[in-house]
């Protein structure tokens, strides 16, 4: 079975940085795509940035130049850098892996970016 465990969150000032990690668990599959997601307080769950295995990525607009997303194949990880954070960054952020197959969630991390 597959676990996304994921780590780096928390508070931080307006300006500051964090990075996440998530690392894949349990049975060793080959992931296409690997990303992160974020839901804020009231909102749907968003995009933040995906990696393909050939580690071409895609941001979302709100985040591109501030966030770099990056991945290990051989290790199953993935990373999203987080500089120059926003209040409006505050969200649960979800790494995400996906098979040909399925899709897997992490259990979430919390940032909070105070003002």
């Amino acid at each position: 079975q597959v676990q996304l465990v994921e780590s780096g969150g928390g508070l931080v000032q307006a300006g500051g940085s964090l990075r996440l990690s998530c690392a894949a668990s349990g049975n060793r599959i080959r992931f296409t795509v690997m990303g992160w997601y974020r839901q804020a307080p009231g909102k749907q769950r968003e995009l933040v940035a995906i990696i393909g295995s050939g580690s071409s990525t895609n941001y979302a607009d709100s985040v591109k130049g501030r966030f770099t997303i990056s991945r290990d194949n051989a290790k199953n990880t993935v990373n999203l850098q987080m500089d120059s954070l926003k209040p409006e960054d505050t969200a649960v952020y979800y790494c995400n892996a996906r098979t040909s197959f399925k899709p897997y969630w992490g259990q979430g991390t919390q940032v909070i970016v105070s003002s």
